[in-house]
């Protein structure tokens, strides 16, 4: 037998006999939730329905418990998925957690009645968008937890429901006509009335577009109305309420339907085996340009409208003084008197009920940020979005990993915040090196809660800098996280183990295994070092090789720190050292430029690792650096060697010491000489002096070496320059402005010293010269003069030995 369908006897109004009191809202708008509440208090339902997923109603509970503080959301994953999952965000102006909260304070039932996370998460991703992030919900956007689109085509054909009545009513922006017409309204006289509104406006829009191109609203509605009609049989008619989004008001209360039609509507839907909980949630993440679609663009405004008792305008403008206050802006009492009455003219102006953030934004602009746009940035940020980060209370389910990491986060004092923020460790100290631990491990396990950053010009061993910022998703990463172990330390080992059998790459062993010692999984490395022995046992590039060693190198740098027993990684690096001495001078020969170019990035590489290697036991003293130094003078000297790479090897062997100034200027000479092609030379210059490796100040004080390459580039052919100008721009242009100025006064005044140069200044070209041109000194001496306050011009008088040497003439020779 059919039951009866709920659209025969539910109306808009709330007078006896009326049937289910039908609540259509924005989800996150603070004027639905004040409404809700008012419509509440005065029906007194014995029953309040909430748009969400019925899998919640075990943990609607602990919305009352009192460290359960918004913006949070409910998390639903798949069990063998943990990836696929889906958020139901609330923040204290949502309607629904209004809805919830008073129930739970009058001991009134609360129920979800959308379709279960168990069907939603089954959903296939036909568009490849993460479950959760999107999903229809045409009364405010994408709905929280509705799955991904059907495809690109229906998407073409959705309606924004906000869009469309702000067009009707003369509006060029949905946002500002809902806050014209809902956030901005007064109390009404009848509470019921802003829903009759509202249901109305979408009655006519569902009668327009039907289900306005999302279809998976049709199956939603239909369990909805299941659960309504359950509803209805158990508490009456009059007895209960649901709040849902507005789009949904006609499906529920209008539309003519049957429960067989319903129940044939949700036959066959894929299922999926699922865990929920409550987790904490951001005011970013319910801002639209965050990624989550069924949000808000100015969460931190509205909260304020929803939470301001009186005068919202004028406490907005104090909150943002007493902001820029802080931040050392001159902001006075005045300037927020003036930016109310600002605001507000504005709104009087544009015909709007109240100041809006649009006219409040306006007027701090104008008043209290001179004009700028700069200060509105943070303004934004922090609080027209705003950084609040919610708390859930320690008895909401939780994955073991994830009660791990919470206990570890209080052990080491480091609370999960929504706002970026720096932090410098100390790896001496005991709580500073297990927090590094631990987000290493993190790291490892893919929870990116922080990422190494550079310190403040400290490059020592013993510090580390990372930045921290705790975004929601992370909840999802540790709960796919998970699946390797039920703590953070055996997780992490777990999954370098997994990752080292099937690494099939030298250099992603390398680094795996510097992963393990900055972590301190120890159980781990015998696994990663039986399998970083086998792939160096078996690759012979040179250039993988090179791209290992510096991983090996820091894992022993930091083993030393971290006191971590790392003599088998010693071996294996010095090893691949040796073989790479071995194999590179030949690997060097017949490269085209890109491979030079990538050559030249594994010697430095190499050069720096070999640097930071400690002596093998059993070898003599600076045996691996020794011969390491002969490869480089091999590759310096080799003519078959790309002229970038002989550069290069000349430059690492000057700068240790091992290469005399002599012999580099004699080296510079040979490459820069006529014999040589330009773009070879040019290649040589650019790994001598190129790059950020403090070739420019090497040029400003070896003069010499300035002299080779002054000479050498004046003197090259017209028709070769423009070949050679590109590389030798992007060689010099690395320099820092000091740097190139300098270089600049030197060729225009010539060499301080040394051995003869060509004296070029008859030809007229700038440079250096044998000594100073005396007629170009004169040519000065008028203007000089003049400027001077000095007598008539000597333009013509002609050099003399019997000048006095206060003479200016003199005095400029």
């Amino acid at each position: 037998m059919a039951a009866e369908s709920p659209a025969a006897d539910a109306t808009w109004a709330r007078p006896a006999g009326s049937g289910p009191l039908l609540l259509g809202v924005r989800h996150h708008g603070p004027g639905s939730a004040r409404a809700v509440q008012a419509a509440l208090d005065a029906a007194e339902p014995s029953a309040v329905l909430i748009e969400g997923p019925p899998e919640g109603d075990a943990l609607v509970s602990l919305a009352g418990d009192a460290g359960m503080r918004p913006p949070v959301a409910l998390l639903a994953h798949a069990v063998d998925d943990p990836g696929r999952a889906a958020f139901w965000p609330l923040a204290e102006f949502s309607p629904e957690w209004v809805a919830i909260r008073w129930a739970l304070a009058r001991d009134v039932p609360v129920r979800f009645i959308d379709l279960p996370a168990t069907h939603s998460l089954a959903f296939p991703d036909e568009d490849g968008t993460p479950h959760g992030e999107t999903g229809p919900d045409s009364q405010d956007g994408p709905d929280p937890g509705a799955g991904p689109d059907p495809g690109a085509s229906a998407r073409a054909l959705r309606i924004d429901p906000l869009a469309v009545l702000a067009e009707a009513a003369g509006y060029d922006d949905a946002e500002r006509w809902w806050e014209d017409v809902v956030e901005h309204r007064g109390a009404a006289s009848d509470p019921f009335a802003p829903f009759a509104a509202v249901g109305e406006a979408m009655t006519a829009l569902r009668e327009e577009y039907g289900d306005g191109g999302h279809r998976r609203d049709l199956v939603r509605e239909a369990y909805m109305r299941i659960q309504l009609r359950a509803a209805r049989k158990e508490f009456g008619d009059d007895r209960v309420a649901v709040v849902c989004g507005a789009w949904h008001v006609p499906a529920l209360g209008l539309k003519k339907t049957t429960a067989t039609a319903d129940r044939a509507l949700l036959k066959g839907l894929p299922k999926v085996k699922s865990e929920m909980t409550w987790v904490p949630w951001t005011h970013h993440r319910l801002a639209r340009h965050s990624g989550y679609g069924a949000g808000i663009d100015s969460p931190g405004w509205y909260g304020h409208l929803f939470g301001a008792p009186d005068r919202p305008v004028e406490r907005w403008m104090t909150k943002v003084a007493g902001l820029l206050r802080e931040e050392d802006q001159p902001v006075s009492s005045a300037h927020v008197i003036e930016a109310v009455r600002l605001a507000e003219t504005l709104a009087t102006m544009r015909g709007r009920p109240l100041a809006g953030l649009t006219e409040t934004t306006d007027a701090v602009r104008a008043v209290m940020c001179d004009g700028s746009d700069v200060p509105l940035g943070l303004i934004r940020d922090r609080l027209i979005v705003g950084d609040v980060l919610g708390e859930v209370p320690d008895s909401a389910p939780a994955v073991p990993l994830q009660r791990d990491l919470t206990r570890l986060q209080r052990s080491l004092r480091l609370k999960p915040e929504a706002l970026e923020r720096e932090l410098e460790l100390d790896l001496r100290k005991e709580t500073d090196a297990g927090r590094s631990r631990m987000l290493h491990r993190l790291r490892l396990l893919g929870i990116g809660w922080g990422e190494p950053a550079a310190g403040r010009g400290s490059t020592g061993t013993f510090r580390e800098s990372w930045r921290l910022r705790w975004e929601p998703e992370l909840y999802v990463r540790v709960a796919e996280a998970g699946v390797w172990g039920t703590t953070v330390r055996s997780a992490a080992t777990a999954k370098a183990e997994s990752r080292a059998v099937a690494a099939t790459a030298l250099a992603d062993v390398t680094a795996l295994a510097e992963q393990c010692l900055l972590a301190e999984l120890t159980d781990a490395l015998p696994v990663v070092m039986k399998a970083l022995a086998d792939r160096a046992a078996l690759d012979a590039d040179v250039a993988h090789l090179a791209q290992a060693l510096p991983a090996l190198a820091r894992s022993l740098r930091y083993g030393d720190v971290r006191s971590t027993d790392t003599a088998a990684l010693g071996e294996v690096a010095t090893g691949l050292a040796e073989r790479i001495c071995v194999g590179l001078p030949p690997a060097c020969a017949g490269l085209d430029a890109d491979g030079a170019a990538e050559m030249r990035g594994h010697l430095d590489s190499v050069h720096t690792a070999i640097g930071l290697l400690p002596e093998a036991p059993g070898r003599p003293a600076g045996d691996l650096s020794g011969r390491w130094g002969a490869v480089l003078r091999k590759l310096a000297a080799r003519d078959t060697v790309p002229g970038v790479i002989r550069g290069r090897s000349a430059r690492l062997l000057l700068d240790d010491g091992r290469l005399p100034e002599d012999e580099a200027a004699r080296l510079m000479g040979l490459a820069l000489s006529p014999a040589s092609p330009p773009a070879d030379a040019a290649a040589w210059i650019e790994g001598f002096v190129g790059g950020a490796s403090g070739g420019g100040m090497l040029l400003v004080h070896d003069e010499r070496l300035l002299g080779l390459v002054d000479t050498w580039l004046t003197g090259v052919p017209d028709g070769s320059f423009t070949d050679v100008l590109p590389l030798l721009r992007r060689t010099f242009s690395a320099y820092e402005p000091g740097v190139r100025r300098t270089l600049g006064e030197l060729v225009r005044r010539g060499p301080a010293g040394g051995g003869a140069r060509p004296d070029r200044s008859e030809a007229g070209i700038p440079g250096f010269g044998a000594g100073v041109d005396e007629t170009r000194a004169d040519a000065v001496l008028p203007v000089v003069r003049l400027l001077l306050g000095g007598g008539p011009a000597i333009q013509d008088r002609p050099p003399s030995p019997e000048h006095d040497d206060n003479d200016l003439a003199g005095a400029a020779r």
